[in-house]
């Protein structure tokens, strides 16, 4: 957990309320869920932390990662106000009335890693705002107010995934979403297997990158094909007279679906298998992997007692994550990082 000064040393007094919300690794199912696809995330232990109480004058935000403060009330929000100020407002959209806040940001989920940094700043923010101002809102719909929070106001148009897994998750569980009917439903891990995720040392940002591009990529792709969206489609082969590179993206779109539903009762050996080939889609098909990504997925899968491994997020930098034999993932994790000087271990 990073730490600097403490909320009663910025703002001379305790907080009334404290919310954390954890970071989530996607084990398959990438780029599905902004096409009302089928994912399968599971929490790190990892969190992100918001101190809260009322204040006077602006809203007043500090990051202690960051170690500086962010004003702001009206106007245009920048820096990471972006999200908690997208939370306050969306919150205040629903009719709430906010004072002026004063806010702490703790957190030891790395920024910029794929393994949402900040899902998890709203989804605890939302919750301190729960909490503060008495709203009852269940999890379903804190996730709801973060994703909005992060469309309308950070500017990605990522799908509802990463607000899901960080306000549902659960500890050595799944979380399988259907994003199209929002079912959902925890599923443990494969027997005799857990997770490791190995960030990658490249930084990316998700406004900044062709994330966005991918998006409107798939939409097009639909309206060809005459379809509301690519979640409609199961038949690969009813992508391939496609222009390029719409092709490509609605064919990752499709077998990633299926890959998720397949490795819903999936050994750890098939398991692994599908996150191998869901690597080779994202960066075949869907062109969101970098030199760096492939050479660490291909050093995680070389290694025994790794069932298999695929870059996680977005792409464009970031982690990547394996699934391994269980007590295996320390020491498999050092190997690599020993070979690989600017990944860290993150999980375990």
């Amino acid at each position: 957990m990073n730490v600097g000064p403490g909320f009663a040393e910025i703002f001379g007094s305790k907080p009334i309320v404290a919310a954390h919300a954890p970071g989530r690794v996607n084990l398959i199912g990438d780029h599905t869920d902004y096409n009302q696809g089928f994912v399968l995330p599971t929490i790190i232990p990892r969190q992100t932390i918001v101190e809260a109480a009322i204040g006077s004058g602006q809203h007043q935000v500090y990051s202690a990662t960051l170690d500086r403060m962010a004003q702001f009330n009206g106007g245009e929000l920048v820096d990471f106000a972006r999200y908690v100020g997208g939370c306050v407002r969306v919150i205040e959209q629903r009719g709430a009335e906010i004072q002026p806040l004063q806010l702490c940001i703790t957190s030891d989920v790395p920024v910029g890693s794929g393994l949402s940094s900040s899902a998890a700043l709203e989804v605890a923010t939302i919750r301190a705002l729960n909490a503060l101002l008495g709203l009852d809102l269940g999890p379903e719909d804190i996730a709801g107010f973060a994703h909005q929070a992060e469309v309308d106001y950070a500017g990605v148009a990522c799908g509802i995934m990463d607000q899901m897994a960080c306000s549902l998750g659960q500890a050595d569980l799944m979380l399988f979403l259907d994003t199209m009917t929002m079912q959902h439903r925890l599923v443990p891990l494969p027997n005799n297997a857990e997770i490791l995720v190995i960030d990658s040392g490249i930084r990316r940002a998700l406004a900044g990158t062709q994330y966005n591009q991918r998006r409107a990529e798939c939409e097009a792709a639909a309206v060809m094909l005459g379809l509301a969206s690519l979640r409609l489609l199961d038949d690969a082969a009813a992508v391939e007279g496609l222009p390029s590179p719409l092709k490509e993206r609605a064919r990752h779109v499709v077998t990633e679906n299926a890959r998720v539903l397949a490795a819903l009762d999936a050994e750890a050996v098939e398991f692994g298998g599908l996150m191998t080939a869901s690597h080779a889609s994202l960066r075949d098909d869907y062109a969101v992997s970098l030199p760096e990504l492939d050479e660490l997925v291909a050093a995680l899968q070389g290694e025994n007692g790794v069932f298999g491994a695929r870059l996680t997020g977005a792409g464009f930098g970031g982690c990547c994550v394996a699934l391994v034999a269980a007590g295996e993932a320390s020491a498999i994790g050092r190997r690599i990082v020993d070979r690989a000087p600017l990944s860290t271990v993150v999980v375990p």
